[in-house]
Order: structure tokens, then C-alpha cells, then sequence
């Protein structure tokens, strides 16, 4: 009896330490929205959008070429992108 419940804590534990990683991966709907129609106006098709280190990532593809691009949170300016060719 004593390991199951050493067992359900130590699985409560990892749930819990999880939670704030978990909560930064998403973008807030509306700035997700903004990027959307930004990135969709200049060719670009989006595949994924999330939050890494306070910055909004975006995987997207352009011409054939995949991109992962960085943007401030609260202005929506990109700060960094990489492609194929970088």
C-alpha cells in the first residue's frame, strides 16, 4: 500500500512540473490571428505557431522552402527567421 502511494505522488509531482512548460506553448488567439493574416498576405503557409522563451515561433513554408521564424510577443515584429538555405 505504501508504494502505490509513493507512486501516485511521484505522478502527481510530474503532472504538476509539467504545467508551466505546457502553459507557455500557447499563442494568445488574437496575436495568433494577426500573424496569421501577416504571414498568409506575403505567401507564406503557416504550419505551426507557439511559444518558445517569450517568443512567438511560427514553422511556416514559403516557395517550397520551410522556415521557423521568430516574433516579439507584444509588438509582432520578427526578430530572427531561419530557412533551408541558413
Amino acid at each position: 500500500m505504501k508504494n502505490y502511494t509513493l507512486i501516485a505522488a511521484a505522478m502527481l509531482i510530474a503532472a504538476a512540473s509539467s504545467l508551466p512548460a505546457m502553459a507557455e506553448s500557447r499563442v494568445d488567439p488574437a496575436k495568433e490571428k494577426a500573424l496569421q493574416t501577416q504571414l498568409s498576405a506575403q505567401g507564406y503557409k503557416l504550419r505551426r505557431m507557439e511559444m518558445e522563451g517569450g517568443l512567438i515561433e511560427v514553422y511556416a513554408l514559403k516557395d517550397g522552402k520551410r522556415m521557423e521564424m521568430y516574433f516579439d510577443n507584444k509588438t509582432l515584429k520578427q526578430v530572427q527567421h531561419k530557412g533551408d538555405n541558413n
